[in-house]
């Protein structure tokens, strides 16, 4: 969290020079992120035996880390790494969220793992969640370009992000990829509630299910409305954060009034 907190100091040294100095220096504070995080997750998941998703800061934390592990892939490519700027205040922001101790609460001595449907179910999820979220960060540059060029800002000229078809371009694929995870994670919720179902308890419409369902249909909307009806550009990058808005803001939420996830 300390080297997230840096790198989102150096972001914004980033956005006051117009995206014109190369982040070398912020993908590197990045990488050795990433491996702290990792380092965190594997030894956690030792120290349990078991995969690390079986609370609320355990979700938060996968989470981010398949946000960063996009990132670090695309920022292999340099056109790319000015996400980081846009990335490391919102992974800042998440993992300070995660830390809040209410949300690490134990679940026994011995989690309850029967299967490994649920760990693989929960990773669908995640990811998608992790590709919704890289999507609006490529949507906030691309609002934060289109804005320079319309307004004719010089710093528009000498700045580093990638040009906004391209932007779109990775806003859209990254979209398709979050929904194709969802769609995956979703595919599987039937025979987990079977196991539920056979181990004796009541299954009665789980308020995460119908929430991940409708999460599902506005993604899809959303990309039919590009692809269909030719909502591009500024209105697409808008649709694109405001949905990952609207998930961050409530995803934590549904899990918490959620039984069976319990």
């Amino acid at each position: 969290m300390i080297v997230y907190g840096i790198s989102m100091l150096y972001s914004v040294f980033l956005w006051r020079r117009g995206f014109r100095k190369d982040d070398r220096i912020n993908y590197a504070l990045l990488v050795v992120a990433f491996a702290l995080h990792t380092t965190a997750m594997v030894l956690r998941g030792f120290s349990f035996q078991r995969c690390p998703i079986n609370n609320l800061y355990e979700a938060i934390t996968f989470l981010s880390w398949t946000i960063i592990a996009a990132y670090l892939v695309l920022g292999l490519f340099r056109k790319f790494r000015f996400i980081g700027a846009f990335a490391a205040p919102i992974l800042f922001a998440i993992g300070v969220f995660a830390l809040m101790p209410p949300l690490d609460k134990a679940h026994g001595p011995t989690p309850d793992f029967r299967t490994d449907w649920g760990s693989i179910h929960g990773t669908f999820i995640l990811l998608s969640c992790g590709a919704f979220g890289l999507s609006a960060i490529a949507g906030a540059m691309f609002l934060t370009q289109e804005h320079d060029l319309k307004f004719r800002k010089l710093r528009a000229m000498f700045s580093l992000l990638p040009p906004i078809q391209r932007l779109e371009t990775v806003m859209n694929r990254l979209l398709i990829s979050g929904i194709i995870f969802l769609t995956l994670g979703l595919a599987l919720a039937p025979a987990l509630i079977r196991e539920v179902e056979a181990q004796g308890k009541e299954f009665k419409g789980d308020p995460i299910l119908i929430y991940s369902i409708f999460i599902w249909a506005v993604y899809c909307l959303l990309w039919l409305a590009r692809w269909k009806f030719g909502q591009v550009g500024r209105r697409f990058a808008w649709g694109v954060v405001g949905s990952f808005a609207f998930l961050l803001l409530t995803f934590w939420g549904f899990i918490l009034i959620s039984p069976l996830h319990q």
